[in-house]
């Protein structure tokens, strides 16, 4: 009842002043009348985020990656079929010697084969010694018959000795030579034997050498697919593969076009998984050739001698191509269009668009040659939000950073009011 009342006196009181029958006093309206209007204030040019054109040094480089290969690879092998292998006296990580015995063969056959030979080495040489015998005893003949038959000449000549003795006699002396001869052969065929047992000697010595299989070259361990027991062939798998003198190094594949600014000797930094810090290297290799398909060109890396990294481990490197201290901007300043680069310069508080020339390029800057000159307001993010002759507010990077940190303080501080108040009304 209460509300009808006062929905009743109100409409009431509505109807009155439309009817003119209740006048309200004037100050009212004079006062709202008098009341200057507030004056417009100047829309203020949009913030934009400048950095200074500044000497920096810049440090051009290529990444490049690929995998931890030895220098030089050395496959150890053998030079024997059908021998047992024994003994092995190297394992897997091992630094070796050159000339290190890394497992054994074993030698019973040899063995059994040397003591032939020395019997037959034996033979020869009693051989030898009968050849020289019969070889003296023909000479001693060939001498006696040729004496009888010098003596027969001198006696035909006096006409006591017959021409059918002396016959005789010369029958004799060419015999007595011929044995001699036949004597002299034997011994000569005697040595060759003995050569051919020396020979056949000394290759069982050889084999006997190769039973110890060897490192040819210092160097550590890669891999040993040796076994006890095995049969070995010399045309198998190689037993041991070593990095010679344990050189390790990167070999990674490189784009042509980055391949072209790599020359031997450049700084390398290799990263490795499991190694925190990283690894200076330096450029040892760039292949001279460019794979057809691929389009990427060899590069090999050199690392320092001892330093502890697993062949086969993925490595990523960067190598420095040029360093120097010169103008630049950040990266972001600069728009690429086709062939032309430009960047954006506030100046008097206006959008100015040039055409730069750049250099080298790196750690997110760029080197400027031509264009803009040092200290002036380039825009960090060119071409995104502005446009040439746009007039705008420049603001470098920090104080953007604290402006916008108060802002959004106030925006929160007005969001926590507007907050509280709906929740006092929904309290009410």
């Amino acid at each position: 009842m209460k509300r009808m009342t006062r929905f009743a006196a109100s409409a009431a009181f509505v109807a009155a002043i439309a009817a003119g029958a209740l006048a309200l006093p004037d100050s009212m309206f004079s006062a709202v009348a008098e009341e200057p209007a507030p004056a417009a204030a100047a829309p203020k040019p949009p913030a934009i985020t400048v950095i200074p054109a500044a000497s920096r040094e810049i440090v051009q480089s290529a990444i490049v990656v690929g995998s931890l290969v030895p220098r030089e690879e050395v496959l150890v092998g053998v030079d024997l079929d059908g021998y047992r292998l024994t003994e092995l006296l190297a394992e897997e990580g091992d630094r070796v010697r050159k000339d290190q015995v890394l497992a054994r063969l074993s030698t019973d056959m040899l063995d059994v084969q040397l003591a032939q030979n020395a019997s037959s080495l034996a033979r020869n040489d009693a051989a030898i010694a009968q050849a020289k015998s019969q070889i003296a005893e023909a000479s001693a003949i060939e001498a006696q018959a040729n004496a009888a038959l010098d003596r027969g000449l001198s006696l035909k000549q006096k006409g006591i000795v017959a021409q059918d003795a002396l016959d005789v006699r010369d029958s004799t002396a060419k015999t007595a030579a011929a044995r001699r001869a036949a004597a002299e052969q034997g011994l000569a065929l005697a040595e060759a034997d003995k050569a051919l047992t020396e020979a056949l000697r000394r290759e069982m010595l050889l084999r006997v050498a190769k039973t110890e299989i060897k490192a040819p070259a210092d160097g550590l361990v890669l891999s040993r697919s040796a076994r006890i027991g095995a049969i070995v062939s010399g045309g198998g798998e190689p037993l041991f593969r070593l990095a010679a003198d344990g050189a390790i190094e990167l070999e990674a594949q490189v784009p042509e076009a980055e391949l072209a600014q790599i020359a031997v000797g450049q700084p390398v930094k290799v990263t490795v998984q499991g190694v925190p810090e990283g690894i200076p290297g330096t450029v040892r290799l760039v292949a001279p050739k460019i794979d057809d398909a691929s389009r990427l060109g060899r590069l090999r890396v050199a690392l320092p001698a001892g330093v502890k990294v697993s062949a086969g481990a993925f490595a990523r490197g960067t190598v420095e191509l040029a360093r120097r201290e010169s103008l630049s901007i950040p990266v972001s300043a600069v728009v690429t269009s086709g062939d032309e680069v430009t960047a954006q310069v506030v100046v008097d508080g206006r959008i100015q668009t040039r055409p730069i020339q750049t250099g080298i390029s790196g750690r997110g800057l760029v080197e400027i040659l031509d264009g803009i000159a040092p200290g002036e307001a380039v825009v960090l993010r060119a071409g995104t939000f502005v446009r040439d002759g746009d007039a705008v507010t420049a603001v470098e990077p920090q104080t953007e950073a604290k402006d916008h940190g108060k802002d959004q303080a106030k925006d929160e501080a007005k969001s926590g009011s507007g907050r509280g108040a709906e929740s006092e009304g929904a309290k009410g």
